[in-house]
């Protein structure tokens, strides 16, 4: 029986250690993420707001980050209400409707992005304290039982199962803060880039208004073709046997 609490004390200790490893991985990953985003968002807010109109900031297809792809979603939904003439549900929206509508869903699709792997940061900070005081209460229970078998509670006895409890404690609490910690500033991120999103999306929708919530077609214009080398040669005068000019 005591072999099977030393087992459970070192399984403890290493779901602590694998739960060590996903948060400061996951850290790393959000880090990463969230300064890469807002560098794109700030390239794209100021290539954007110096734009000479609407119609040229319609043409930024190289930007990326999430203002991009929100603007990005504004623009091909008015370029799709132009060119649609369907009279289903889906298109029965008015122009102001319809992009306020697409404007919210891509802002909602960017938050799911930026919220992904903060559920487990969440979960990890509330439940590794919990899982350590488990690998604890076992460790305990194991000095106990020695305590009974050897009929003994000299230092040499107790001292190495409670030392293992008290590293299980203190192991679910060193990965339960940099949890919690990452999980409530990713957060407040998430909150703050969703804000700036929406003011985007207002000023956005406000712009457009500006012009009837239409846009300028990117669809290059044809040139009218030249005129073939042999339609020319008809136009030209032509000489008949008898030598009189006449026209083709």
């Amino acid at each position: 029986m005591s072999e099977l609490y030393q087992h459970i004390v070192e399984w403890t200790l290493c779901a602590l250690i694998a739960f060590s490893i996903i948060t400061w991985t996951l850290i790393v990953i959000k880090g990463v993420q969230h300064l890469s985003l807002s560098r794109q968002n700030r390239r794209f807010t100021k290539t954007f707001w110096s734009s000479a109109d609407l119609h040229a900031a319609a043409s930024f297809e190289k930007y990326v980050g999430a203002t991009a792809r929100v603007a990005a979603a504004g623009f091909q939904t008015l370029r799709n209400a132009d060119a649609s003439t369907a009279t289903d549900l889906e298109h029965s929206w008015d122009r102001q409707d319809l992009l306020e509508r697409h404007l919210r869903q891509q802002i909602q699709k960017e938050r799911r992005s930026l919220e992904n792997g903060l559920a487990v940061l969440a979960s990890i900070g509330n439940t590794a304290p919990f899982v350590g005081l488990f690998g604890t209460v076992f460790g305990i229970i194991q000095a106990l039982t020695a305590i009974t078998a050897t009929k003994s509670a000299s230092i040499e006895v107790v001292a190495g199962p409670i030392g293992e409890a008290l590293i299980a404690t203190g192991i679910g609490i060193a990965v339960a803060v940099p949890s919690v910690l990452a999980y409530n500033f990713f957060l407040r991120r998430v909150k703050l880039i969703a804000a700036d999103l929406d003011d985007f999306a207002t000023d956005f929708v406000s712009l457009v208004q500006k012009s009837g919530f239409r846009i300028k077609s990117s669809t290059p214009v044809v040139k009218a073709a030249q005129s073939h080398p042999a339609r020319e040669a008809t136009s030209e005068l032509r000489k008949p046997e008898n030598g009189k000019e006449v026209f083709a």
